[in-house]
C-alpha cells in the first residue's frame, strides 16, 4: 500500500509563488504516474498536472507556463512548484498515484488510486 502526505500549501498574494510536497510510504513511486489534482468548494476536483514513471509530464491548460511538476524518486517524492498565483488558484491540492495509468485517463481522477489528504492554497487579490 501506498500513503501519501501533501505539504507546502499556506497564504500567498497573487503573483507569488508556492512550492507543493507530496511525500509517500509504503512503498516506491518510481513505478507509478504521479499527479496533482485540486478542488474549490461547490466546483469538481480538476486535474492539474501529471508526470509519468519516466519523466513525461502534462499539465491543464489553466496552469500551463505557471506550473512545473518534478520528481525524485530516490526521495519517494513529487513536487508542483507553482509561479505567477492567482486567485482563481485557490483551493485544497491534492496527490494522488496511479498504477499502469494509459495516456488516454492520465487526467481522470477515477484511474488515480492513492491520494493524499489534501494541502490548502489560498491565493489573495
Amino acid at each position: 500500500q501506498v500513503q501519501l502526505v501533501e505539504s507546502g500549501g499556506g497564504l500567498v498574494q497573487a503573483g507569488g509563488s508556492l512550492r507543493l510536497s507530496c511525500a509517500a510510504s509504503g512503498r516506491t513511486l518510481s513505478s507509478k504516474a504521479m499527479g496533482w489534482f485540486r478542488q474549490t468548494p461547490g466546483k469538481e476536483r480538476e486535474f492539474v498536472s501529471v508526470i509519468t514513471w519516466y519523466g513525461d509530464t502534462y499539465y491543464a491548460d489553466s496552469v500551463k507556463g505557471r506550473v512545473s511538476i518534478s520528481r525524485d524518486n530516490a526521495k519517494n517524492t513529487v513536487d508542483l512548484q507553482m509561479n505567477s498565483l492567482k486567485p482563481e488558484d485557490t483551493a485544497v491540492y491534492y496527490c494522488a498515484a496511479a498504477d499502469g495509468l494509459s495516456t488516454a485517463y492520465r487526467t481522470n481522477m477515477r484511474r488515480y488510486q492513492y491520494w493524499g489528504q489534501g494541502t490548502q492554497v489560498t491565493v489573495s487579490s
